[in-house]
């Protein structure tokens, strides 16, 4: 596979295919809901005019059921809970995305270093990597959490502590399969530097399975930040976020309102991003593929 081919993964003019069209993929009833969705979400995080209430603002009595005032009701408090939901979609949303590009440039920087030089230095990244992956992803963040103490920022630490060797793992793999490739010796032997042969040779290689696996990744790691959330780990209060409300909801079974809107929130952000997700997947990867086995 040669750097060309690499670097015309993404936009691959292919016979027939007219430019500037829009791919008939992303053309498809489900995708097209999915950036809907997320595009009104973009609107409540840039947007917070459309927030009908502050999310700490009293607005009513405490536990009241949905009506003219409180479209989804209020909270223990008589805070609007439509307020508060819509609200921690600029907590949740942004800080998942933290977490998976922290992951990510953390495991690709690991996984190049590791596979490119090979050795002792492959040898200590890659036991590192592998005690990461000996704990639960969930029990291991939760313990880096508690250290560290409740709040998002942590959470999200402890959160992408816990992520990077996947993508370490999975550049590495890709770096070992092209490190001997004629683009990449032939640059070495004309005298490039070993930095520069790893950022212009092999990260546009590695790049296509980062954003795969990446785009997969933003809704787990929403709903992993509310799982923190969920136990205290995450979101302090008064701070509004998903999976805190969900948690303070618990005690009260009677009042459905309380955890259905944070849930229902996280199921359509969840749901579009794994949609999208796998849509670029099953088209990116196939292209990925092919041009391996041109080389």
């Amino acid at each position: 596979m040669s750097r060309t081919d690499v670097l015309s993964l993404v936009d691959d003019p292919r016979p027939g295919k007219r430019p500037g069209r829009i791919p008939k993929w992303l053309r498809t009833p489900s995708i097209i809901a999915s950036f809907a969705v997320l595009l009104a979400w973009l609107v409540v995080i840039l947007v917070p005019a459309v927030i009908p209430h502050s999310p700490t603002e009293t607005v009513g009595a405490a536990l009241a059921p949905p009506d003219g005032t409180a479209l989804l009701g209020t909270d223990a408090l008589g805070r609007d809970n439509l307020s508060r939901t819509l609200a921690a979609a600029a907590t949740s949303v942004p800080n998942g995305l933290l977490i998976v590009l922290a992951a990510a440039v953390i495991g690709t920087v690991v996984g190049l270093i590791a596979g490119f030089f090979g050795g002792w230095i492959d040898e200590i990244l890659m036991r590192v990597a592998d005690l990461v992956f000996a704990f639960p992803g969930i029990i291991l963040a939760m313990a880096i959490a508690a250290a560290l103490g409740p709040s998002v920022h942590n959470a999200v630490i402890a959160a992408a502590i816990s992520w990077w060797p996947a993508y370490a793992r999975a550049v590495r793999s890709i770096v070992l399969a092209l490190r001997e490739s004629e683009f990449v010796l032939s640059n070495r032997l004309s005298g490039v530097g070993a930095f520069r042969s790893i950022v212009v040779d092999l990260f546009p290689a590695v790049s296509g399975s980062v954003l795969v696996l990446a785009m997969l990744d933003i809704g787990s790691a929403i709903l992993f930040l509310a799982g923190l959330s969920f136990l205290g780990l995450g979101a302090v209060p008064p701070t509004p976020e998903w999976g805190s409300m969900i948690s303070g909801a618990v005690q009260y079974f009677d009042q459905w309102w309380l955890a259905v809107a944070p849930g229902l929130a996280i199921v359509t952000v969840v749901l579009a991003f794994n949609i999208i997700g796998d849509a670029i997947r099953d088209n990116l990867e196939p292209r990925l593929a092919e041009n391996g086995g041109e080389s």
